[in-house]
């Protein structure tokens, strides 16, 4: 069955990559598709600006990649947020970083097809283009982290492992923007694609709110699905006054 459709009432919460653009090779070379910020302009101004993004991104990738639509937008699965007033609240610093950093940088470089993607307050090591070294890269993080994983957490995403403080996901995110106008005491909605959505989804679930998984067959806290980043378009573009 088809998710509810979501109404001018309630409070939009979507994720990007694989949810409202597909996923690119490489992280820097996802193109939006044509009309994606004309309607998320729309949505946003016929929801009373309650729409934001929440993102593995940083906040400032969110805003290249939609320019020049400037959303609500919670980046690095939480990690930083800037509110609907503007205000932003900046990430808080990745424990080991520069060690973290050279560790995996010297794993990716003797493998081709890799990506090390340094997000400033978190290290990814992207692996899509080498399926075959996944196992690998679980080692070599595990390897790197070793006993000293204090204020670390390790998030698995599609062909994806990252490093990112703890203390925020994408739920934390969620719950922050709903205690804010012109989300709060609205209907959450949450789409997303990934194990890194799960979170959201189980916050949106506890205030009542409508959850998407976007493709994928596996389990999921998700309510309802949707095919792909089409269907999702096609969702949202349905929205009722």
């Amino acid at each position: 069955m088809k998710p509810p459709r979501v109404t001018a009432g309630d409070a939009l919460f979507l994720d990007l990559d694989g949810t409202l653009i597909e996923i690119a090779p490489a992280p820097d070379a996802v193109r939006p598709a044509r009309g994606l910020p004309a309607l998320l302009e729309t949505l946003s101004r016929r929801s009373g600006s309650a729409l934001a993004i929440v993102s593995g991104r940083r906040v400032s990738e969110i805003d290249r990649i939609l320019a020049p639509l400037t959303l609500p937008a919670a980046g690095l699965h939480g990690l930083e947020r800037r509110s609907a007033g503007g205000a932003f609240h900046p990430p808080p610093a990745l424990p080991r970083h520069d060690e973290l950093r050279a560790a995996l940088r010297d794993f990716a470089a003797g493998h081709p097809g890799l990506l090390l993607e340094d997000k400033g307050a978190a290290l990814a090591v992207h692996y899509r283009a080498r399926p075959d070294l996944c196992a690998s890269v679980a080692a070599t993080v595990e390897a790197a982290l070793g006993g000293a994983r204090r204020g670390i957490a390790v998030q698995r995403g599609k062909a994806v492992i990252e490093l990112r403080p703890e203390g925020a996901d994408k739920g934390t995110a969620v719950t922050a923007f709903m205690s804010e106008p012109p989300f709060a005491g609205r209907r959450p909605v949450f789409a997303g694609d990934d194990l890194t959505d799960e979170a959201a989804f189980r916050a949106v679930r506890a205030k009542g709110g409508v959850t998407v998984r976007v493709g994928g067959d596996g389990a999921t806290d998700a309510e309802w699905r949707l095919a792909d980043v089409a269907a999702v378009h096609a969702w949202l573009a349905a929205m009722e006054g």
